[in-house]
């Protein structure tokens, strides 16, 4: 022991899990906008991976010492607040209002009759933007 704190290199795999607790659920949210803007493998697979580290500590964390016996309440508790409502709602909330605002933003363009726009808010094929040498009339 130095300076009253353990000599445990382990130790260091809590402080993801103290970090997750403030900036997790808005990490969780912005992987969630991620992945409603662009759907595929690799924005669901970083939703994944991201907060491996700090769930799956604090959930060993929560299991052992395998000998000592656990209260069914704590293990749910646990389950709800951490992993639930700190990382799965944050995520579903993201990614539920941006597809909200997506399915909006397309409805009120095809009742103006502009047909359908990107999340930028652009007609696919319209090339990204005006400016000289852009759109059809470019030669």
């Amino acid at each position: 022991m130095m300076y009253g704190y353990a000599d445990e290199w382990w130790v260091l795999l809590f402080l993801p899990v103290v970090l997750w607790v403030p900036f997790g659920p808005f990490v969780m949210g912005g992987m969630g906008v991620c992945c409603a803007l662009r759907p595929g493998l690799r924005a669901r697979l970083w939703s994944v991976l991201l907060p491996l580290v700090p769930v799956g500590v604090s959930s060993v964390a929560m299991v052992l010492p395998l000998d000592q016996p656990k209260r069914a309440d704590d293990l749910v508790g646990y389950f709800l607040v951490y992993v639930m409502g700190i990382t799965v709602l944050p995520w579903v909330l993201g990614w539920g209002a941006t597809r909200v605002v997506r399915a909006v933003r397309g409805a009120r363009a095809r009742r103006k009759g502009g047909g359908a726009t990107d999340a930028g808010g652009e007609r696919p094929g319209d090339g990204g933007g005006g400016g000289i040498g852009h759109g059809e009339g470019a030669a």
